[in-house]
Protein backbone atom coordinates (compact mmCIF):
# COMPACT_ATOMS: atom_id res chain seq x y z
CA UNK A 1 0.00 0.00 0.00
CA UNK A 2 8.14 1.26 2.11
CA UNK A 3 10.29 3.07 3.23
CA UNK A 4 8.20 -0.20 2.03
CA UNK A 5 4.90 -1.56 2.18
CA UNK A 6 6.07 -3.21 4.25
CA UNK A 7 9.28 -5.09 4.66
CA UNK A 8 11.21 -8.34 5.93
CA UNK A 9 14.72 -8.28 7.61
CA UNK A 10 17.42 -10.77 8.06
CA UNK A 11 20.58 -11.45 9.45
CA UNK A 12 23.06 -14.23 9.72
CA UNK A 13 26.85 -13.74 10.75
CA UNK A 14 30.24 -15.52 12.38
CA UNK A 15 32.69 -15.27 14.71
CA UNK A 16 33.58 -18.42 14.30
CA UNK A 17 34.11 -19.80 10.42
CA UNK A 18 30.34 -20.11 9.75
CA UNK A 19 28.57 -18.54 13.13
CA UNK A 20 26.05 -15.65 13.94
CA UNK A 21 27.31 -15.19 17.57
CA UNK A 22 27.04 -12.20 20.41
CA UNK A 23 28.19 -8.67 19.25
CA UNK A 24 27.80 -9.64 15.07
CA UNK A 25 26.32 -7.04 12.58
CA UNK A 26 25.19 -7.88 9.47
CA UNK A 27 23.99 -5.83 6.32
CA UNK A 28 21.25 -7.94 3.85
CA UNK A 29 21.19 -6.68 0.64
CA UNK A 30 18.46 -8.22 -1.84
CA UNK A 31 15.22 -8.63 -2.99
CA UNK A 32 11.29 -7.74 -1.88
CA UNK A 33 8.04 -8.65 -3.51
CA UNK A 34 5.30 -7.31 -1.99
CA UNK A 35 1.75 -9.45 -2.72
CA UNK A 36 -0.84 -7.27 -0.97
CA UNK A 37 -3.92 -9.30 0.52
CA UNK A 38 -6.07 -6.11 0.13
CA UNK A 39 -9.71 -5.83 0.77
CA UNK A 40 -11.65 -2.81 1.02
CA UNK A 41 -14.79 -0.78 2.52
CA UNK A 42 -17.09 0.80 -0.20
CA UNK A 43 -16.37 4.66 -1.14
CA UNK A 44 -18.10 7.24 1.31
CA UNK A 45 -18.40 10.58 -0.39
CA UNK A 46 -18.50 13.29 1.89
CA UNK A 47 -19.88 16.87 0.42
CA UNK A 48 -18.96 20.07 2.14
CA UNK A 49 -20.77 21.98 3.75
CA UNK A 50 -22.13 24.46 0.86
CA UNK A 51 -25.16 25.19 -1.30
CA UNK A 52 -24.68 21.97 -3.13
CA UNK A 53 -27.16 20.13 -0.84
CA UNK A 54 -30.10 22.21 -1.17
CA UNK A 55 -30.82 22.41 -4.98
CA UNK A 56 -29.08 18.42 -5.54
CA UNK A 57 -31.04 17.35 -3.12
CA UNK A 58 -27.58 16.31 -1.33
CA UNK A 59 -27.14 14.21 1.67
CA UNK A 60 -23.69 15.49 3.90
CA UNK A 61 -22.72 12.08 3.43
CA UNK A 62 -23.51 8.90 1.11
CA UNK A 63 -22.08 5.73 0.72
CA UNK A 64 -21.61 3.97 -2.76
CA UNK A 65 -22.58 0.21 -2.91
CA UNK A 66 -20.22 -2.24 -4.70
CA UNK A 67 -17.50 0.46 -4.60
CA UNK A 68 -13.92 -0.40 -3.77
CA UNK A 69 -10.06 -0.48 -4.33
CA UNK A 70 -7.41 -3.01 -5.05
CA UNK A 71 -3.78 -2.56 -4.88
CA UNK A 72 -1.08 -4.12 -7.19
CA UNK A 73 2.01 -6.42 -6.42
CA UNK A 74 5.16 -4.99 -6.41
CA UNK A 75 8.72 -5.41 -6.13
CA UNK A 76 11.74 -3.44 -5.08
CA UNK A 77 15.63 -3.95 -3.31
CA UNK A 78 15.32 -4.37 0.54
CA UNK A 79 18.31 -3.48 2.65
CA UNK A 80 18.67 -4.36 6.20
CA UNK A 81 20.97 -3.56 9.58
CA UNK A 82 21.13 -6.54 12.00
CA UNK A 83 23.30 -6.67 15.20
CA UNK A 84 23.36 -9.47 17.85
CA UNK A 85 23.28 -8.79 21.37
CA UNK A 86 23.54 -12.75 22.25
CA UNK A 87 24.46 -16.07 19.87
CA UNK A 88 20.49 -16.36 19.59
CA UNK A 89 18.66 -13.11 19.49
CA UNK A 90 19.36 -9.88 16.97
CA UNK A 91 17.91 -6.28 16.40
CA UNK A 92 17.25 -5.67 12.64
CA UNK A 93 16.55 -1.94 11.07
CA UNK A 94 14.61 -2.29 7.84
CA UNK A 95 15.12 -0.15 4.46
CA UNK A 96 15.46 -0.38 0.50
CA UNK A 97 14.05 1.83 -1.94
CA UNK A 98 10.22 2.78 -1.13
CA UNK A 99 7.86 0.73 -3.57
CA UNK A 100 5.58 1.94 -6.39
CA UNK A 101 2.28 0.76 -6.53
CA UNK A 102 -0.78 1.22 -8.83
CA UNK A 103 -4.68 1.50 -7.28
CA UNK A 104 -7.49 0.17 -9.09
CA UNK A 105 -11.33 0.77 -8.49
CA UNK A 106 -14.09 -0.75 -9.39
CA UNK A 107 -17.92 -0.13 -8.48
CA UNK A 108 -19.81 3.33 -9.22
CA UNK A 109 -20.11 6.31 -7.36
CA UNK A 110 -23.99 7.68 -7.93
CA UNK A 111 -25.42 10.70 -5.75
CA UNK A 112 -28.64 9.89 -4.03
CA UNK A 113 -31.55 11.67 -5.05
CA UNK A 114 -32.27 13.95 -8.15
CA UNK A 115 -28.21 14.23 -9.00
CA UNK A 116 -27.99 10.76 -9.43
CA UNK A 117 -29.30 11.00 -12.34
CA UNK A 118 -26.98 13.86 -13.75
CA UNK A 119 -23.84 12.52 -12.77
CA UNK A 120 -21.94 9.33 -11.81
CA UNK A 121 -18.62 8.03 -12.21
CA UNK A 122 -17.89 4.39 -13.48
CA UNK A 123 -14.43 3.68 -11.26
CA UNK A 124 -14.51 0.09 -13.32
CA UNK A 125 -14.55 2.41 -16.57
CA UNK A 126 -10.81 0.24 -17.99
CA UNK A 127 -10.31 4.05 -19.41
CA UNK A 128 -10.38 5.02 -15.67
CA UNK A 129 -8.47 1.99 -14.53
CA UNK A 130 -5.76 2.09 -12.40
CA UNK A 131 -7.30 5.53 -10.51
CA UNK A 132 -3.51 5.82 -9.17
CA UNK A 133 -0.66 5.25 -11.45
CA UNK A 134 1.64 5.38 -9.21
CA UNK A 135 1.43 5.71 -5.32
CA UNK A 136 4.92 5.68 -3.01
CA UNK A 137 5.03 3.67 0.01
CA UNK A 138 7.59 4.56 2.88
CA UNK A 139 8.21 2.45 5.45
CA UNK A 140 10.59 2.75 8.66
CA UNK A 141 10.88 -0.41 11.49
CA UNK A 142 12.83 -2.45 13.08
CA UNK A 143 12.24 -6.60 14.28
CA UNK A 144 13.33 -8.23 17.25
CA UNK A 145 14.79 -11.83 15.83
CA UNK A 146 15.43 -15.10 17.49
CA UNK A 147 17.67 -17.51 16.08
CA UNK A 148 17.59 -21.56 16.37
CA UNK A 149 20.15 -23.69 16.79
CA UNK A 150 24.03 -23.29 17.80
CA UNK A 151 25.97 -20.11 17.06
CA UNK A 152 28.66 -22.34 14.78
CA UNK A 153 25.76 -24.35 12.88
CA UNK A 154 25.54 -22.81 9.24
CA UNK A 155 21.61 -23.76 9.03
CA UNK A 156 19.56 -21.68 11.11
CA UNK A 157 15.81 -20.86 10.70
CA UNK A 158 14.87 -18.09 12.81
CA UNK A 159 11.21 -16.14 13.70
CA UNK A 160 11.30 -12.34 14.57
CA UNK A 161 8.78 -9.81 15.47
CA UNK A 162 8.92 -6.08 15.38
CA UNK A 163 6.54 -2.81 14.32
CA UNK A 164 6.34 -0.16 11.36
CA UNK A 165 5.33 2.83 10.72
CA UNK A 166 4.11 3.40 6.81
CA UNK A 167 3.37 6.42 4.93
CA UNK A 168 2.57 7.36 1.92
CA UNK A 169 3.43 9.91 -0.95
CA UNK A 170 3.89 10.83 -4.98
CA UNK A 171 0.47 10.28 -5.88
CA UNK A 172 0.26 10.24 -9.70
CA UNK A 173 -3.40 10.03 -10.64
CA UNK A 174 -4.78 8.49 -14.06
CA UNK A 175 -5.88 11.58 -16.42
CA UNK A 176 -8.51 9.87 -17.87
CA UNK A 177 -10.05 9.25 -14.55
CA UNK A 178 -9.00 12.91 -13.22
CA UNK A 179 -10.86 14.29 -16.34
CA UNK A 180 -14.00 11.85 -15.99
CA UNK A 181 -14.69 12.57 -12.55
CA UNK A 182 -14.29 16.41 -13.19
CA UNK A 183 -16.80 16.40 -15.93
CA UNK A 184 -18.87 13.85 -14.20
CA UNK A 185 -19.23 14.74 -10.87
CA UNK A 186 -17.22 17.90 -10.02
CA UNK A 187 -18.58 20.29 -12.16
CA UNK A 188 -22.68 19.13 -10.88
CA UNK A 189 -20.81 19.83 -7.48
CA UNK A 190 -19.17 23.13 -8.58
CA UNK A 191 -22.42 24.24 -10.04
CA UNK A 192 -24.57 23.32 -6.99
CA UNK A 193 -22.29 25.08 -4.72
CA UNK A 194 -22.16 28.46 -6.47
CA UNK A 195 -18.88 27.85 -8.06
CA UNK A 196 -18.43 27.65 -11.60
CA UNK A 197 -15.11 27.24 -13.43
CA UNK A 198 -13.19 23.93 -13.88
CA UNK A 199 -12.25 21.69 -10.68
CA UNK A 200 -9.48 19.74 -9.91
CA UNK A 201 -8.86 15.95 -8.36
CA UNK A 202 -6.33 15.29 -5.76
CA UNK A 203 -5.58 11.81 -3.77
CA UNK A 204 -4.19 11.10 -0.77
CA UNK A 205 -3.45 8.25 2.30
CA UNK A 206 -3.48 7.88 5.92
CA UNK A 207 0.15 7.08 7.70
CA UNK A 208 -0.13 4.11 10.37
CA UNK A 209 1.38 1.65 12.35
CA UNK A 210 1.58 -1.65 11.89
CA UNK A 211 2.84 -4.86 13.41
CA UNK A 212 5.46 -6.83 11.15
CA UNK A 213 5.65 -10.71 11.51
CA UNK A 214 8.57 -12.92 10.00
CA UNK A 215 9.92 -16.22 9.44
CA UNK A 216 12.84 -17.36 7.31
CA UNK A 217 16.08 -19.22 7.52
CA UNK A 218 19.44 -17.94 6.98
CA UNK A 219 22.86 -20.28 5.30
CA UNK A 220 25.99 -19.30 5.57
CA UNK A 221 28.60 -20.03 2.86
CA UNK A 222 31.96 -19.10 4.47
CA UNK A 223 33.11 -16.72 7.48
CA UNK A 224 31.06 -13.46 5.89
CA UNK A 225 28.94 -14.35 3.53
CA UNK A 226 25.75 -15.60 4.27
CA UNK A 227 22.20 -16.39 1.70
CA UNK A 228 18.92 -15.60 3.49
CA UNK A 229 15.33 -15.94 2.54
CA UNK A 230 12.25 -14.83 4.58
CA UNK A 231 8.53 -14.42 4.43
CA UNK A 232 6.99 -11.54 6.49
CA UNK A 233 3.27 -10.30 7.10
CA UNK A 234 2.22 -6.42 7.84
CA UNK A 235 -1.30 -6.25 8.94
CA UNK A 236 -1.43 -2.65 7.12
CA UNK A 237 -4.60 -0.92 6.80
CA UNK A 238 -4.76 2.76 5.80
CA UNK A 239 -7.70 5.38 4.64
CA UNK A 240 -7.41 6.09 0.62
CA UNK A 241 -9.20 9.69 -0.16
CA UNK A 242 -9.97 11.58 -2.92
CA UNK A 243 -10.56 15.41 -2.91
CA UNK A 244 -12.79 17.42 -5.33
CA UNK A 245 -11.98 21.24 -5.62
CA UNK A 246 -13.66 24.11 -7.02
CA UNK A 247 -11.61 26.74 -8.85
CA UNK A 248 -11.21 28.78 -6.45
CA UNK A 249 -9.55 26.08 -4.24
CA UNK A 250 -13.27 25.02 -2.32
CA UNK A 251 -13.11 21.69 -0.97
CA UNK A 252 -16.87 20.30 -2.76
CA UNK A 253 -16.17 16.62 -1.63
CA UNK A 254 -14.02 13.69 0.07
CA UNK A 255 -14.49 10.30 -1.22
CA UNK A 256 -12.91 7.97 1.05
CA UNK A 257 -12.21 4.12 2.30
CA UNK A 258 -10.59 2.07 3.94
CA UNK A 259 -8.18 -0.09 2.33
CA UNK A 260 -6.54 -3.64 4.35
CA UNK A 261 -3.70 -4.01 1.93
CA UNK A 262 -1.87 -6.96 4.60
CA UNK A 263 0.85 -7.67 2.41
CA UNK A 264 3.00 -10.94 2.18
CA UNK A 265 6.42 -10.06 1.70
CA UNK A 266 8.88 -12.28 0.14
CA UNK A 267 12.77 -11.35 0.91
CA UNK A 268 15.87 -12.99 -1.31
CA UNK A 269 18.91 -11.51 0.16
CA UNK A 270 22.80 -12.12 0.81
CA UNK A 271 24.45 -10.55 3.67
CA UNK A 272 27.98 -9.68 5.17
CA UNK A 273 28.82 -9.86 7.74
CA UNK A 274 31.83 -7.32 10.00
Amino acid sequence: MAGVAGMAGMACVSTSAYAQAAGDNVVTLGWFHIAPQYSSDPLTTHVAPVPINGPLGLPSAFTSAGTGLAVSNTNTIGLTFSHFFTDHIAVTALGGIPPEFRISGYGVIQPPGPAGALGQENLSAPSNNPLVGKVRQWTAGAMLQYFFGEAETRFRPFLGIGLTYNWFNSFELNPYFSQSLNENLGGILAAGAGKPGPTSISAKSSSSWAPIFNIGAAYSLSKHWQLNASVSYIPLKTYAETDIEAADGTLLAVSKAKLKADPIITFLAVSYRF
